[in-house]
């Protein structure tokens, strides 16, 4: 028995530094006990809080009983990979010219989902060459995984007030990726929450939408506004979405551990298409086969060209009122999409108040 617990010691070490050799920032390991956190995450479902993102209930118990998803499940692998790309332009500078277009730096690049898919599959294939076939699943936030509460458990960073993971060494500026298995793993010490009195995230967060410490009311926040809402854009949010078309970082930037965040090593991450700098006119002007080009491979392309251009119309109102703008608008005054239509419609009323 102690020689198996040696090796299982031997192949946690080694899943640990192939993980690193693959690109990501952290690995850790942790059991399936998520028994703390599910009252949590019912109670949060049946207030509502995730809106219309039907997906967060309907899998029941899975998302909090690992096993229920993956049957033989005992262990998590919990990986990090940062995402902060180093020649992007200063996100607080985009944010204060109404002009320009800001999209969360997360999405600037190409498509998470498949980056950290493909290391974590590879680090999958690494671990059957040393232990031979072995069950396992891989996810990056395409089930109901409960991932920043494995990822604590696993020892990766805690839960911050604004509800995503931190570390001490890296910030919140990465992404977070599964390996669900059936190796019995030693499984590593969670970690210890560090917000202490801070109320930075909840102070800026332009919608208040992080209602107290560690709850977020997603109906409010700009992220599921302009990516999981498909339908019209409460009124009263659009003013204080600014110009922000694709995604909010606000609680990141304010929250004084980004200070300790690491820039990207990842190729894929890079700006993509001067994404980090470019005016909503010109987005504003790109037809759906553009979009689709210009989109392929990115987070982005997911939302589609109709909820692309109903997100710019909101910046365009926001915007202040210029020529360039109002004639953008009214080239889309009569666009196909109902759904569109409407939101310019807002816009062209904002700047109508403003004359």
């Amino acid at each position: 028995m102690s020689q198996t617990l040696n090796n299982l010691e031997t192949l946690a070490a080694d899943i640990k530094r192939w993980g690193l050799e693959l690109g990501f920032g952290q690995v850790g390991i942790t059991d399936t006990d998520l028994s703390a956190a599910e009252p949590r995450h019912q109670e949060w479902i049946a207030q509502g809080f995730h809106g219309a993102m039907d997906y967060m209930a309907k899998h029941g118990e899975k998302r909090t009983r690992p096993a229920e998803l993956v049957p033989g499940t005992i262990r998590i692998i919990s990986a990090r990979m940062d995402y902060m790309a180093p020649a992007a332009r200063d996100s607080e500078e985009v944010m204060q010219q109404s002009e320009l277009a800001f999209i969360s730096r997360y999405a600037l690049g190409r498509d998470y989902h498949k980056v950290l898919r493909n290391r974590l599959q590879q680090l999958s294939d690494k671990i059957a060459q040393q232990v031979g076939e072995f069950g396992y699943r891989v996810f990056t936030d395409s089930a109901p995984v409960l991932e920043v509460e494995l990822a604590q458990k696993a020892g990766l960073g805690w839960r911050g007030k604004h509800t995503l993971l931190l570390s001490r060494n890296a910030g919140s500026w990465f992404f977070l990726g599964e390996i669900y298995t059936d190796l019995p793993l030693p499984i590593d010490e969670p970690s210890s929450g560090h917000c202490g009195k801070c109320t930075a995230c909840l102070d800026i967060c332009p919608t208040q939408a992080i209602i107290e410490p560690y709850k977020v009311d997603a109906r409010r926040c700009i992220s599921y506004l302009t990516i999981e809402l498909k339908d019209s854009i409460p009124e009263s949010l659009r003013p204080l979405i600014g110009n922000r078309v694709y995604g909010c970082d606000d609680c990141q930037l304010t929250c004084p551990w980004n200070r300790f965040a690491q820039l990207t090593q990842q190729a894929d991450f890079q700006v993509r298409h001067g994404l980090d700098n470019i005016s909503l006119v010109e987005l504003f002007k790109w037809d759906e086969k553009t979009f689709m080009e210009k989109m392929a491979g990115s987070a982005i392309y997911r939302i589609g060209h109709t909820q692309w251009l109903r997100n710019i119309a909101v910046g365009l109102g926001n915007a202040a009122t210029s020529p360039e703008v109002i004639q953008a608008l009214e080239c889309r005054r009569n666009d196909p999409s109902e759904l569109v239509r409407e939101h310019v419609a807002w816009a062209l009323e904002q700047h109508a108040k403003q004359r």
